[in-house]
């Protein structure tokens, strides 16, 4: 038996896109019981959540020590994955390594980190691809590797790098949003022939599942997941398969991106909604998500590990085409109608906390 089998598990974030399929393989089998910070444990999610069973909520906000504090305190396990479209990249990277340090203090003996890949420093820190949501949890997850190579005896450590979730491809108020155009539904974005790691929500849980159930195994690892390295052709071409609707992938340049898209309104707005933006350092949507599509057009990130990946999870889901019937079946049953019907403008659903709660709340 490891010595950092933990019991309870301290969520930050459980109540977002990734939270929410990671609590549920927690507690599916009440191996786990999880505490949940959240600012409102009455909202649609949380309640959600505590339906489950093995969930209760500590009500506050991250950006509190004595919250977290009392969070950790209470728990022998933790998973940490701060939203940084709420917080931007300066003040998350802060609460990151005070969630870490309080944790060590607390005495919790495993601690999961939400991580992203540090796009700046692997594209040779060429300013164009410095995305602030990546950079931020990346220079982070390095920093907790580094820790714990010193403290993996008194607290383990393990990294849980995801990248674009696959379900924002048919989610609304999104960079990845699509438009039916003459019938065709049309992706518009600045990936050139690029790819990228998306990964599928619903398999999130269990390789988050997987680390705390395997701590000797997982302590100091970075898990970096993914259905597979994807194009926007790859995708329009199974939606095209599964559905027998048209469907397509038109490249466009980030002027045009800008100028003409979804975001075009608010390119000059924080990142991070909570962020300064009268700080130097906060970056723009348009800044932000430019290093982003760069990093996938010009393929700076590292494939995954996707035969190692497949030991872990068998049940993943491993090309496109099978996360396209997934999802046509799950909309079918829960009563949301078929992919065509979904991809109606007016049919899109929020994906992300940040849409459904309107880029408000405290940090």
């Amino acid at each position: 038996m490891s010595s950092h089998q933990v019991s309870k598990i301290f969520v930050i974030g459980g109540t977002g896109a990734q939270g929410i399929p990671i609590i549920q393989a927690l507690v599916a089998d009440k191996k786990y019981q999880v505490l949940v910070l959240t600012r409102d444990p009455n909202s649609r999610r949380a309640q959600e959540l505590l339906a489950l069973g093995n969930v209760e909520f500590l009500t506050g906000t991250l950006a509190n020590e004595a919250t977290l504090h009392k969070g950790f305190s209470s728990c022998d396990g933790a998973f940490v994955n701060i939203d940084g479209f709420n917080t931007g990249e300066k003040t998350e990277m802060y609460w990151a390594i005070r969630a870490y340090e309080i944790a060590i203090e607390e005495g919790v003996k495993f601690f999961v980190y939400g991580n992203l890949e540090y796009s700046l420093k692997l594209g040779g820190y060429d300013s164009k691809f410095r995305a602030g949501h990546l950079d931020g949890k990346g220079r982070i997850g390095e920093w907790i590797l580094w820790q714990n190579e010193a403290n993996k005896k008194r607290m383990g450590a393990a990294l849980f790098t995801t990248g674009p979730y696959i379900n924002m491809v048919i989610s609304s108020g999104v960079i990845t949003t699509p438009a039916v155009e003459d019938g065709i539904l049309t992706w518009r974005v600045p990936l050139g022939e690029g790819k990228a790691p998306f990964v599928a929500l619903e398999d999130c849980g269990a390789y988050v599942r997987w680390l705390f159930d395997n701590t000797e195994q997982s302590n100091g690892l970075d898990l970096k997941v993914g259905i597979d390295h994807l194009s926007f052709t790859e995708i329009a071409e199974a939606f095209t398969k599964v559905t027998g609707k048209p469907a397509r992938y038109i490249d466009v340049s980030l002027e045009k991106y800008w100028s003409e898209g979804l975001y075009k309104n608010v390119t000059e707005v924080a990142a991070g909604y909570n962020a300064d933006p009268k700080d130097p350092s906060t970056m723009t949507i348009k800044d932000n998500f430019s290093g982003f599509w760069n990093v996938f057009k010009y393929d700076v990130l590292k494939r995954r590990d996707y035969e190692g990946l497949d030991k872990i999870h068998p049940g993943r889901v491993k090309t496109i085409e099978e996360w396209w019937r997934r999802e046509e079946k799950r909309g079918l049953d829960a009563g949301l109608g078929d992919l065509w019907h979904r991809v109606q403008g007016e049919n899109q659903v929020a994906l992300l906390k940040v849409n459904e709660d309107g880029r408000k709340g405290d940090l």
